[in-house]
């Protein structure tokens, strides 16, 4: 099987690399508070458990160049990361489905540290409609298309039964969405040019469950 990657500077980053650098970025922003100045990508990869020359690959990738024996300038490598990860650049979201899950997205406020900003949420429920979520409102799912196309907006995020997410979808791709955020419990079908990321929360559960079982 292919491995997932992206392109990034016209080079192509594996998926498995992208996901590795918020655990590098967390773990940097806790030495800093420590006060630490450098750290090197074997005491990295000592810590978060990973390869040492997989960390140096991964950490190549962001164009930071570090001393030998010394490793990295604390501060900017985190600035390094920051800016691979895209935290500079603001990116605006909408989110479809206001229930629990989307409740708990909206409240997050973690996202915009990765540049990412949730500027409103849709749902079909009127208990929800119209309702403020961290300062988020939540409209009807009718201005759906109306407010996507009106505000540029090229993100969306989808926390909705399986049955409704796929006609979801082909609405927000025909005002204007590129990417998707996909949580529903099914594979949505987009065109070519539209980004989907899924996130299957049942699956993640089951390989837990299994693991779990396995240390018995």
């Amino acid at each position: 099987m292919k491995k997932k990657s992206v392109v990034y500077n016209k080079k192509e980053i594996s998926e498995a690399t992208l996901r590795r650098f918020p655990f590098y970025h967390h773990y940097l922003k806790e030495l800093e508070s420590e006060g630490v100045k450098e750290i090197s990508s074997a005491q990295i990869a000592k810590i978060l458990g990973f390869n040492t020359i997989q960390v140096r690959k991964d950490i190549e990738a962001t164009k930071i160049e570090g001393k030998p024996k010394r490793g990295y300038n604390l501060k900017k490598l985190i600035s390094a990361i920051e800016k691979f990860l895209g935290f500079y650049t603001k990116n605006e979201a909408v989110l479809i489905g206001a229930g629990h899950l989307g409740y708990a997205l909206l409240g997050y406020h973690g996202f915009k540290e990765y540049g990412l900003d949730i500027i409103a949420a849709f749902d079909n429920n009127p208990e929800r409609v119209d309702k403020f979520i961290n300062y988020k409102k939540v409209f009807s799912i009718d201005k759906l298309e109306d407010i996507i196309s009106r505000m540029q907006i090229k993100i969306g995020i989808l926390t909705v039964p399986s049955a409704v997410a796929q006609e979801l979808a082909d609405r927000m791709v025909r005002v204007g969405i590129k990417a998707i955020w996909n949580f529903a419990p099914i594979k949505i079908n987009v065109p070519k040019d539209v980004v989907v990321q899924h996130e299957n929360l049942a699956s993640s559960l089951a390989v837990l469950s299994q693991k779990i079982k396995n240390l018995k």
